[in-house]
């Protein structure tokens, strides 16, 4: 099951939080919301992760 961490306003932002977690070993997808419109007109994405790997992903967020 995969569960949210991070949205973002436009694919160039999702891309740098997938980025982000995946340099720290955690694999990451990215679903575009085409309801919720970002900048321009494109949708906003959410940042996924695996269940297993959340606890992780709030470790990494907490020393940023």
């Amino acid at each position: 099951m995969w569960v949210q961490v991070k949205s973002a306003p436009n694919l160039m932002m999702a891309e740098m939080w997938k980025e982000f977690f995946e340099a720290e070993g955690i694999p990451t997808r990215l679903l575009p919301d085409p309801d919720n419109t970002g900048i321009g007109g494109s949708p906003s994405y959410s940042v996924l992760v695996s269940e297993e790997k959340v606890h992780v992903v709030k470790e990494v967020l907490r020393k940023l």
